[in-house]
């Protein structure tokens, strides 16, 4: 060992343990923050990893948020839309707008066919057409089609077309489905008549794109007699009947009738939602297994 190493090794042996880690690394030449400086140095590198983690997994779930993102900035739109054109369906009557931003925004800027029943404006000249100018300017891409029992020609224009008749007559729906046949989107915002709701339903919802969405406005007459409804809960033939129906419909699998063969509603809908005064049905193949476990 050369006498450089002794000596180093006998310092650090006999002086080192007499000093503090300041006075030692004064006696070396060393900067006494610089160890400081290094475990802060860790520091930051190691939060800087973290924060690539964190920013990392945020990306992978980049979907979900994004969703959500577009989901609230939708619903404003729509709020925004509907008192710019000044339809109840975000009234101090209803609140309807985030609902369809929830469920059929996401065709927002797809080529697709919407068809409304109910137009508005009653017999008044002139009068009704709002929520159909709504839509068309929420789906730049989408055909607007409306149906009313009155004549509403005045509301046609570029991408929006309107249709005189019963919502109850299988004539003019023919026609309508001739014209569009693929229909993506039915709002029944017609009559509000329970029987006139549960006919067209039966009537249209068969026709419609096989991922569609149909969707019933104004549910609270099915409690009102003056419209067909009834204060009995119990009731089978108003358009809330239609929605609990349909809400059985889609665990048709789980009937204990194993000779059970499904009716189309129980074949095609695979979701029923509620809000106040509103359904909406989404449309698709209701194929999800029996489940396995024992039954009575």
């Amino acid at each position: 060992m050369a006498f450089s190493d002794k000596l180093r090794s006998g310092v650090v042996q006999h002086v080192k343990p007499l000093l503090s880690d300041e006075g030692w690394a004064k006696l070396r030449g060393l900067d006494p923050t610089s160890r400081t400086r290094d475990v802060d140095r860790m520091r930051v590198q190691r939060d800087e990893a973290r924060a690539r983690a964190v920013k990392a997994e945020a990306i992978n779930q980049a979907p979900d948020h994004t969703t959500r993102r577009t989901e609230a900035s939708d619903a404003a739109d729509l709020r925004s839309l509907a008192g710019k054109y000044r339809t109840d369906k975000w009234s101090h009557q209803h609140r309807y707008t985030p609902h369809y931003a929830r469920h059929i925004g996401y065709l927002r800027n797809e080529p697709f066919t919407l068809l409304e029943v109910g137009i508005g404006g009653y017999a008044r000249e002139l009068d009704g057409g709002a929520s159909l100018r709504m839509w068309k300017e929420f789906f730049p891409r989408a055909t607007i089609v409306g149906l009313d029992i009155e004549d509403k020609k005045f509301v046609d224009e570029d991408r929006i077309i309107s249709y005189q008749g019963s919502q109850v007559d299988p004539s003019i729906l023919d026609r309508i489905l001739a014209d569009h046949p693929d229909i993506r989107v039915i709002i029944d915002d017609g009559s509000h008549v329970n029987e006139h709701v549960v006919e067209t339903f039966r009537l249209l919802f068969p026709r419609l794109h096989p991922q569609g969405h149909y969707v019933i406005e104004d549910t609270q007459t099915a409690y009102w007699p003056r419209y067909g409804g009834s204060p009995d809960l119990l009731a089978t033939h108003t358009s809330m009947a239609l929605g609990k129906r349909l809400a059985d419909d889609i665990n048709f699998q789980e009937y204990t009738d194993a000779d059970h063969e499904p009716t189309y509603d129980q074949a095609n809908v695979v979701g029923v939602h509620f809000y106040h005064n509103l359904i909406f049905v989404d449309k698709g193949s209701n194929d999800e297994p029996r489940t396995s476990f024992p039954h009575n």
